[in-house]
Order: C-alpha cells, then structure tokens, then sequence
C-alpha cells in the first residue's frame, strides 16, 4: 500500500499535497507515542503514561526526604490497585515510607533491578529507579494529579512552612 501511495505522488502534479500527507501521517504515529507529562501526587509518586501503561516513582523531593534507601519492597505484578492505594514499602537510614498508586490500574511490571540495588531510587528516581508499572483503567484521574508546575509550588510550599 505504501508503494502504491509512493508511486501515485509521483505521477501527480500535486507533490506538495502527497509531501503534506506524509508528513501528518509520520506526525500522527508520533504523537501516539508520545508519553504524557509526568503528574505527581501530594504523596510525593509521579506517573508518566505511555500506550495506556504507567511508570510509577517517587519525586526527588521524596527521596531527598528519605534518605539512602536500603530496602523496597513492591506489590506483586497483576495485583489490581485502587488510586490512592498502598502498593509497596521504601525504608531508607532515616524511615520508612508507604508507596501509593497515583491511579487506578492493574501491576503489569516491577522494577525487578531494586531487589539488589534499591538505591537506584536515591541516583535516577525519574529513570532508572521507577518502581511499578500499572495499566490505566480510569484515564480521567490524570486529570486530578498535579502537573510538574503545580507540583514545585506544592514542594516549596511544604518547605516555606
């Protein structure tokens, strides 16, 4: 079909239309995967969605907060989580700290890597130190996390007061 397409551009007068066409159908497939901006809880979890699937960590606030983290503990893959509900535990030096679901889905993966380094939380808590991923049952609820804006003025105003 891609070749028809092709060949049909190029026997037309109209090669500004067909170079349109291309160019929003290559643009259409990237914004398809495109991931959301990440949304925090007043928590202090963040969530990034992409194809319908949430990367689940905590801010750098919170691991700031916290301490070198020593232990954590998560929740098993295909458990179904409520939003807001408890899905595993992190204990640093300083304390410990219950871990809650930003949004309402079922556990599809586990950050296996934590078992035996889970002070990658404390070195790349947006990245390499995720801690679950959950499907996305009910899309709205991004709606009522906090944007990335939203959530720096929530942390400053927990450090003002």
């Amino acid at each position: 079909m891609r070749t028809r397409h092709a060949v049909h551009c190029i026997n037309t007068e109209d090669s500004l239309r067909c170079a349109l066409h291309h160019i929003n159908t290559h643009c259409t497939r990237l914004k398809r995967s495109q991931p959301t901006a990440r949304k925090f809880t007043d928590k202090h979890e963040w969530i990034l969605v992409e194809d319908g699937v949430g990367t689940v960590g905590i801010s750098q606030f919170a691991q700031e907060s916290l301490g070198d983290v020593v232990y954590c503990g998560l929740t098993d893959v295909g458990t179904n989580l409520k939003k807001m509900e408890e899905f595993g535990t992190l204990e640093s030096v300083k304390a410990a700290s219950e871990l809650y679901s930003p949004l309402t889905g079922q556990v599809t993966e586990i950050n296996d890597a934590l078992a035996d380094n889970p002070g990658l939380v404390n070195k790349s808590c947006y990245d390499e130190g995720w801690l679950i991923k959950v499907t996305v049952d009910v899309p709205s609820e991004l709606d009522e996390l906090m944007s990335e804006d939203a959530y720096k003025k929530y942390v400053k105003a927990l450090e003002d007061s």
